[in-house]
């Protein structure tokens, strides 16, 4: 019989809520942290189990952002991918430089070997299923190559497992006799398999050494977005391929290799402009840390990708924090 447990902020103090919510979140999942909405307000529970081979949350927050970072992912002991099976409200899914955005009974997997981000701007219910690495590769021979792939789960393959998923649960919860056995994870992970490899194609089997590649490459880029000449053209001496090849793994994304490393470039100035811990710092100063040689470009880039300037997007989120 599956056991469970259920823990929430209900009855806490605001200032204890998110510390409190930080380590029930961490100790479930991964190392995280939380920046909710509204601090004062905030609301969140779980039910997660405790006697299961298979990690499995049922998961109620109001809006925030989660974060496992690359400080966190040092932390991590045992790599786990993690199912997000979007049950009410809508969330945001970022790893490596893909991006789910999922509705009710959509899906998507990330995996805490590196980096990833959950948006939930409105209040929202998610199911969260976490198997072990060397299991998930049972199924999938390189499960990075799916991170933040989006699956829709209203009706084909991604229909049947959304439903198959949360069958599983509700049995978990109210059939006594119900257990996660073998046979159980074998069905689940058989079609988390076979709807990737049905929406993934060849991402899954011929391609998994080229999303090796990238995944390799990408962690470089987050390891080095600070340096003002890191290039494609260095990226690929480092990795010993020709700028070509690099094009060429990125070829199926929706952005460049050099727009990409603009886009993270930015992300971190923006998240550092709103932090309160730099809220003293000078916004060049900011630039320089993430790459940036130029106040003037900065300022040009930024502009062009939120619509105001870096000092209108510090004050306006100062405003409204």
């Amino acid at each position: 019989m599956t056991q469970f447990e259920t823990l929430s902020t209900s009855g806490l103090l605001p200032r204890r809520k998110i510390e409190f919510w930080n380590d029930i979140a961490s100790s479930t999942f991964s190392p995280l942290v939380s920046d909710p909405a509204n601090l004062a307000d905030f609301s969140g529970h779980l039910t997660r189990t405790t006697s299961s081979p298979v990690r499995i949350a049922e998961v109620y927050s109001d809006p925030q952002i989660v974060r496992h970072t690359r400080a966190q992912v040092c932390r991590t002991q045992a790599q786990i991918h993690f199912l997000h099976l979007q049950l009410e409200g809508e969330s945001v899914n970022r790893q490596d430089q893909r991006e789910a955005h999922l509705l009710p009974g959509d899906i998507t997997i990330c995996d805490n070997s590196r980096p990833y981000e959950i948006i939930f701007e409105k209040p929202n219910r998610m199911l969260v299923f976490g198997f072990t690495d060397k299991l998930m590769r049972r199924y999938i021979q390189y499960p990075q190559s799916i991170s933040a792939m989006h699956i829709p789960g209203k009706n084909g393959m991604g229909g049947l497992l959304s439903d198959f998923l949360q069958n599983v649960w509700q049995r978990c919860l109210h059939d006594k006799e119900f257990d996660i056995n073998a046979g159980v994870t074998d069905a689940m992970l058989g079609l988390v398999a076979n709807t990737y490899r049905h929406n993934a194609g060849s991402t899954i089997g011929h391609n998994s050494l080229g999303a090796a590649h990238r995944v390799r490459i990408v962690n470089y880029i987050e390891e080095k977005l600070g340096d003002p000449q890191l290039t494609p053209t260095r990226i690929a001496a480092t990795f010993r391929i020709t700028t070509r090849y690099l094009h060429h793994l990125f070829s199926e994304e929706d952005e460049t290799v050099a727009r990409f490393i603009l886009r993270r470039r930015l992300e971190e100035c923006a998240r550092a402009l709103t932090s309160p811990s730099q809220r003293n710092r000078t916004i060049t100063g900011i630039a320089f840390d993430n790459g940036f040689s130029s106040a003037t470009h900065f300022g040009r880039v930024f502009r062009s990708r939120y619509d105001m300037t870096p000092r209108e997007y510090r004050n306006r989120n100062i405003i409204n924090a």
